[in-house]
């Protein structure tokens, strides 16, 4: 299907996320002179076809020249038409290859735009696995740090507990032991008191 001007002026392009692209009104405002252009070429192009047509079915043999040359110059007036086509012809091969340029013009810039938005999207992505990659880093080495902290305050409370074991298995059997010797007193003051007349204390 051929490519026409509205074709281009209804042409929609994707935005580009994040990253800048070209400009949006400067494209439009080409493609608004491509479109011009274009409707110029074409109306050159058609009103060409239609003259050399005329020329071709020998109706454009123009009144002016029967009206000015006599009878006898009729055969130098059938030799008009074919000089003229020639040149209408070369016309006619010359918008089109403009039509062609500016259509292969719009093509590579549309192309451009595209490989750009690509080459933007690989970039952001590429960041973005980057930046993900950083911060699981990050977070891995957090841990590590934090649980060997963790684990230096779990020996220190360990051995803290273990010296509050000692000082309470010291402490018991040194209260044992006084608490025997207290024992082992009041039993002998018990014995003395009993072997002690009566009369003796006061009663």
């Amino acid at each position: 299907m051929a490519l026409t001007p509205d074709d281009v002026v209804t042409k929609q392009f994707q935005h580009v996320r994040f990253k800048e692209g070209f400009d949006p009104d400067e494209v439009d405002d080409f493609l608004d002179e491509i479109v011009v252009e274009w409707r110029k070429t074409i109306a050159e192009n058609e009103e060409l076809k239609a003259k050399l047509a005329a020329f071709e079915s020998g109706e454009a043999a123009p009144a002016a020249p029967v009206a000015e040359a006599p009878q006898a110059e009729e055969p130098v007036v059938s030799e008009v038409p074919a000089p003229a086509a020639a040149p209408a012809a070369e016309s006619d091969v010359a918008p089109a290859a403009q039509s062609a340029g500016i259509i292969e013009l719009a093509q590579r810039l549309h192309d451009e735009h595209v490989a750009e938005g690509k080459a933007q999207r690989d970039q952001l992505i590429s960041e973005a696995q980057a930046q993900a990659a950083s911060i699981v880093a990050d977070a891995e080495k957090q841990g590590r740090e934090e649980r060997a902290r963790l684990e230096k305050e779990r020996t220190v409370l360990e051995g803290r507990i273990t010296e509050l074991r000692n000082f309470e298995r010291d402490y018991r059997s040194q209260l044992r032991s006084y608490i025997e010797g207290q024992l082992r007193d009041l039993d002998t003051a018990g014995s003395s008191s009993g072997s002690t007349p009566v009369s003796a204390i006061g009663l």
